[in-house]
């Protein structure tokens, strides 16, 4: 009597695990429509140029509202500030392609991660997962501007899995493949994601995020990871990287932005 008295415990418990699960779990339609507002192109503007705006990479707001993550890689290393170039953000509201003027708060080079600081009323936040590192297998999808403006200020999203998860810098099998920056993450290693997903070049900077609630598990990175891991490869692999959500986390600590 006992022992059946336990098994149909167990299977309570089970049904109440798996049913909650299921009951917060979410469509991919939905959490994309979730996702959206909150995803940001990230680039320049210049009244003067032929070309006025420059969209360089994706961003997404986290936070308060009043913040953006993005690769660092993606922020431009020299304005035009004679010719007053800004640091803008680039959204579709009512239809219509806006900017909001940013400044650059923080980086993390390290990781590759920028932190932006919004002028202005405040966007919708992604949450970051709090629960650590994904498994490999994991179902993930990430939305972004791909191949930049070419297609519009449409969000793009791509779906597929977490394949690995792996060092950042693979060793080399001489000394003379290691760059100055691979010799310095050598020293500082860290886990990466491995993605069975195709990103392209406007998806720097673009969220990872968890397929059934919309949580951010990392940033897609297509250059700077792939300088450590890929070096030794004549040719790209085409192969997609994101860094991991617990570096956003630091980069909000380290400037007292609580994660809400």
């Amino acid at each position: 009597m006992i022992k059946n008295n336990r098994i149909v415990i167990s299977l309570i418990l089970c049904t109440v695990v798996f049913g909650s699960k299921l009951l917060y779990a979410q469509t991919l339609p939905q959490v994309v429509q979730k996702i959206k507002p909150s995803i940001m192109g990230v680039g320049t503007l210049q009244s003067t140029r032929r070309v006025r705006s420059k969209l360089l990479g994706t961003g997404f707001v986290v936070a308060d509202g009043y913040h953006v993550i993005t690769n660092y890689h993606v922020i431009p290393k020299n304005m035009n500030t004679e010719k007053k170039e800004q640091l803008v953000i680039f959204f579709r509201q009512n239809k219509r392609v806006n900017y909001r003027k940013v400044r650059l708060l923080d980086q993390d080079k390290m990781h590759d991660l920028a932190l932006l600081r919004i002028t202005g009323q405040k966007f919708p936040a992604l949450k970051i997962a709090l629960q650590g590192q994904p498994q490999e297998g994991e179902r993930i999808a990430f939305t972004g501007f791909p191949i930049g403006a070419v297609l519009g200020l449409f969000p793009v999203t791509h779906q597929g899995i977490i394949s690995s998860i792996s060092p950042v810098v693979i060793p080399a099998p001489s000394s003379s493949t290691l760059s100055v920056k691979m010799i310095k993450r050598l020293k500082h290693p860290y886990m990466v994601y491995q993605l069975d997903a195709t990103a392209y070049p406007g998806n720097s900077g673009s969220p990872l995020f968890d397929a059934t609630n919309g949580k951010v598990l990392g940033v897609i990175n297509k250059v700077f990871i792939k300088e450590s891991k890929e070096s030794i490869l004549q040719k790209p692999s085409g192969i997609t990287y994101a860094i991991p959500s617990d570096y956003i986390l630091k980069l909000l600590k380290k400037n007292k932005i609580a994660d809400k």
